[in-house]
């Protein structure tokens, strides 16, 4: 068999190297662009770099500088923001019941005083109607009037009655706390001697003065000793409720003498607790301002408008030119 030519070589050579590019193997999807716009140089302001500022050294005074620091006790934050804080203290409720009972108290003695007044225009009428005839009106209204501000008065007694003992009972916790020893009296001993009408006139003095005791940080063996104020309350105590004890069985006698006679005792009482209130409110507000610590944002500010008297500082010594600062 004679050996293939060269053309027959190079036909060979020709079919034998595969395509580039099969049909089989070509690219389906061709590559996606991505376009991106971007300004030309120059397009907007270099931004201008702002040297550093020399440093000169610590300030100097020419005489020394009389402010600081304001000279007040720095306590430890009783929370943490962020993190779970433990239960309210007894000493911090003190302050937030203070300011509701003492609002409250003062709202009860206005409301007290314009039943009292309320009682005495009836009283007038009454006098007025033994000599003539009174008009159906006014006396309707003067019905009204001392029945509204009588159901008033009872209600709103009965929430600065509760929220006096609920004060009393976290300021003696209170106490407790500060002075690092355990309260006088358990808590049924105090509820019996503020609540029970008849055991609560001797023994408001008592508790009310372990309270005062207590507050001014007096030796625990040292016999309690009650303040002037809280004698002054104590009588108070006891006038308001004799006067309603007598009012109650005044009401009980049929004839018109004892009718017009417990007019007259019920504006007593009214005054008389109106009295109590306020009083109530000066010593809760005395105890709490003992007790509880004296809050910064309450206190207003103040500034030196004027010196008189002062000696003349001391003026430094000159700096020499070549000194470092």
């Amino acid at each position: 068999m004679p050996p293939p030519s060269a053309q027959q070589l190079q036909g060979r050579t020709l079919a034998a190297q595969p395509e580039p590019y099969p049909y089989h193997r070509r690219p389906t999807h061709r590559p996606k662009l991505r376009w991106v716009a971007t300004p030309p140089p120059g397009a907007w302001p270099r931004r201008r770099v702002t040297p550093p500022e020399r440093y000169y050294g610590p300030p100097s005074y020419p005489v020394p500088p009389r402010w600081g620091f304001p000279n007040l006790v720095w306590r430890r934050p009783t929370s943490v923001p962020g993190t779970a804080s433990d239960g309210v203290r007894p000493i911090d409720r003190v302050p937030v019941l203070s300011r509701s009972l003492t609002g409250i108290l003062f709202a009860f003695a206005v409301l007290a005083v314009v039943a009292a007044g309320a009682e005495v225009w009836r009283y007038v009428l009454l006098v007025q109607g033994r000599e003539s005839a009174l008009n159906r009106s006014v006396v309707a209204f003067s019905d009204g009037f001392v029945l509204t501000a009588g159901l008033l008065a009872s209600i709103l007694a009965l929430l600065p009655a509760g929220l006096s003992l609920w004060w009393l009972l976290v300021a003696r916790r209170a106490a407790a706390d500060v002075s690092g020893d355990d309260p006088p009296r358990p808590v049924w001993q105090v509820l019996v001697g503020v609540l029970v009408p008849v055991a609560n006139l001797p023994m408001a003095l008592s508790i009310a003065g372990e309270l005062e005791h207590a507050v001014l940080g007096r030796p625990r063996d040292v016999r309690p000793k009650p303040s002037r104020q809280l004698l002054v309350w104590w009588g108070a105590w006891l006038l308001n409720w004799v006067l309603l004890g007598v009012t109650i069985a005044w009401r009980f006698r049929d004839d018109v003498q004892a009718m017009a006679d417990s007019v007259v005792l019920v504006a007593l009482t009214d005054l008389a607790a109106a009295f109590l209130a306020v009083l109530t409110a000066l010593v809760v507000r005395r105890f709490s301002a003992l007790l509880a610590p004296s809050d910064a944002r309450a206190v207003r500010s103040m500034r030196v408008l004027k010196v008189t008297d002062a000696p003349e500082p001391e003026l430094r010594t000159a700096r020499p030119a070549g000194a470092a600062r």
